[in-house]
């Protein structure tokens, strides 16, 4: 079964200038060799290294991280495969993506069922490229609440439901 969604259009999930940019460069060009959800993770766990939306440095263009977030866009996750991506043990950063994905792609009543139990999470990692550490849960906690993740073309919500 399919993840339930905020129901937009996948080009306006993210910010118009980030989905063009991300649809227009070459490494997610390159990413249409991957098909399966299992070539996505290999990807996540090879090339990411933060999951910010830009690279750093003099090339300002879309971060590997967000490519693949939205190669995930275009594969319409499953329930059984999102609990993969929040769950996986190998990398961190895939399961940043997967609530990355949640964030961004899924239907905002849904998101405290499937964030509440990872608020609490003390897997350390560093989400930005300047290597500051924070939790996982820390990091679920300030994509729940915060706006530094979220464009003006994200699916918002009204965090009056929270810890109903």
């Amino acid at each position: 079964m399919e993840i339930q969604t905020c129901g937009k259009p996948i080009d306006s999930l993210l910010e118009k200038v980030l989905c063009m940019n991300i649809l227009s460069s070459d490494y997610f060009k390159e990413l249409y060799r991957l098909k399966t959800y299992h070539e996505v993770i290999d990807e996540i766990y090879n090339q990411v290294d933060h999951v910010e939306p830009w690279m750093t440095g003099n090339c300002r263009g879309p971060s590997t991280a967000f490519c693949l977030l939205y190669k995930f866009f275009t594969m319409k996750l499953t329930v059984k495969q999102m609990h993969g991506l929040l769950k996986h043990p190998d990398s961190p950063y895939i399961r940043a993506i997967g609530f990355l994905y949640l964030r961004y792609a899924a239907d905002p009543k849904t998101l405290w069922s499937w964030f509440e139990p990872y608020i609490k999470d003390e897997e350390e990692f560093s989400p930005g490229s300047s290597g500051r550490m924070t939790t996982m849960g820390v990091y679920v906690r300030d994509l729940l609440l915060g706006q530094q993740q979220c464009g003006p073309n994200a699916c918002f919500f009204d965090s009056s439901w929270i810890g109903t």
